[in-house]
């Protein structure tokens, strides 16, 4: 075989590999993705002409047309009529998309029932409040856990997996004997969703954890999520609202059924609804976290900023009580997470611009204010000795000081052109292991650390 006929196959090879990628995407039909195949081929010939080697020329060709999301974006304006009806319909009944769909959606289902019924058996034997307090998550993320692991044909090795570290989560979660009052039922309560939505992430990349390319695609996963999550929570509510009205108009009064059948049965439900919905909507419109983060980050480095000049103004310390521990924690939370969406969206090839400037201030802003926090609870502890809510922060805070300074840092080395974008995004893909570790730390060892306190 000659090297010109190795040098074909490759670029068929290659140009096979970016078709499949294509047609992944509902909003493409199989004409659209064979007019952009040619108009590869055509922009590859053309390259080749010139001298270049097959695969600078495959490169080259697919850089100058655009990004996969750009293209789809110029479809969705050509082709709108046809994007819309995706949003509800399956597609031809004869496509791979619409087969898909038709399997799909029993199964997604069958978990959210699965869900609906679970959380639903702990009535029958007479639970206390405090357990559905520990275990809420367990019952809300089983299911969609299952659900992933289903939906990437995942081996038995990665559902053993899975299995046992909820299994460990369910340990956590009620081996200890806490008393009602207890700290340690209020941080297993925060803790434990962090922890098991990171056991989620591991079904939903399949078991490949190490792939920065799919940690990122979960990281993108849980912001969509949020957003219909929230949007069913919202129409659910108005569904309630009628419900009982109308029911109400002729003398019948539904409030038991709403709170201890519709309200719960529905929302474990609508966990497993929102991630089909991002998994089966992600490609046909422009995902809404990335622009939410455009409107938002501009406020809230404003507020953040405003914050430190009030304080700094009027020399007031922070108050560390439990409640503003929460609040700045999940302020800092919002502010990486804000961060998080911006990086997901962005052209990691693209010049430094003046949303990077504006990021970068967000950033430096929560890493002053944390500090500020650092400091109120190092002087507590000093004052006061250890607790387990106050233990529970300052760790919590030293990590997102570690991320927020990291980050800091290479974003100056990259409005600076001294390394490229694609650090930070790999810096945050790769911390969430730290989130993930602490979080199992706090439910497990917290309880005993502290006499079951």
């Amino acid at each position: 075989m000659t090297v010109e006929s190795d040098n074909d196959s490759d670029l068929e090879r290659q140009i096979a590999a970016w078709r499949a990628y294509m047609q992944r995407r509902p909003e493409l039909h199989d004409d659209d993705a064979a007019e952009l195949e040619d108009h590869l081929r055509e922009r590859i010939g053309d390259l080749i002409e010139a001298g270049l080697h097959a695969d600078e020329a495959f490169l080259i060709a697919v850089k100058r047309m655009g990004s996969l999301d750009e293209l789809s974006r110029e479809f969705a304006r050509e082709h709108s009529e046809r994007l819309w009806k995706q949003l509800v319909l399956p597609g031809d009944a004869g496509t791979p998309a619409a087969a898909r769909t038709r399997r799909e959606v029993p199964m997604m289902v069958l978990f959210a029932v699965l869900a609906a019924i679970g959380i639903k058996i702990p009535d029958a034997f007479d639970a206390a409040e405090n357990f559905y307090v520990t275990n809420l998550s367990l019952f809300a993320l089983v299911p969609l856990a299952g659900y992933f692991i289903w939906r990437r044909r995942a081996g038995l090795r990665l559902a053993g997996i899975v299995a046992a570290l909820f299994a460990v989560g369910a340990v956590g979660a009620n081996a200890f004997r806490l008393a009602d009052d207890s700290f340690s039922i209020t941080l297993t309560a925060i803790h434990l969703p962090i922890a098991l939505w990171l056991v989620v992430g591991l079904a939903y990349t399949g078991g490949d954890w190490r792939s920065s390319r799919l940690r990122m695609d979960f990281i993108r996963f849980t912001g969509e999520w949020a957003i219909y999550f929230v949007l069913i929570c919202l129409g659910g509510g108005v569904l309630i609202a009628f419900t009982a009205g109308t029911f109400n108009a002729i003398g019948l009064h539904p409030s038991h059924f709403i709170e201890h059948w519709m309200v719960p049965c529905g929302g474990i439900a609508a966990v497993v609804v929102a991630a089909w919905l991002v998994e089966a909507k992600q490609s046909v419109i422009e995902n809404m976290a990335p622009v939410l983060t455009r409107v938002f980050t501009p406020l809230f480095a404003v507020t953040l900023l405003a914050f430190l000049v009030a304080a700094i103004w009027t020399n007031n310390g922070i108050d560390v009580d439990r409640d503003a521990l929460i609040l700045f924690n999940l302020l800092l939370v919002v502010v990486l997470g804000l961060l998080l969406y911006a990086i997901s969206s962005r052209d990691l090839t693209a010049k430094p611009g003046v949303f990077d400037r504006l990021q970068l201030g967000l950033v430096v802003c929560a890493l002053l204010i944390d500090m500020l926090v650092l400091a109120a609870i190092t002087g507590r502890i000093t004052g006061f000795g250890f607790t387990p809510n106050k233990s529970a922060a300052l760790g919590e805070n030293l990590i997102l000081l570690t991320n927020l300074a990291w980050s800091a840092w290479l974003f100056v080395g990259f409005l600076r052109g001294r390394m490229p974008f694609g650090r930070l995004e790999s810096w945050q893909t790769r911390y969430l292991a730290v989130y993930f570790a602490w979080s199992w730390v706090v439910v497990l060892v917290f309880p005993p650390l502290f006499d079951f306190a």
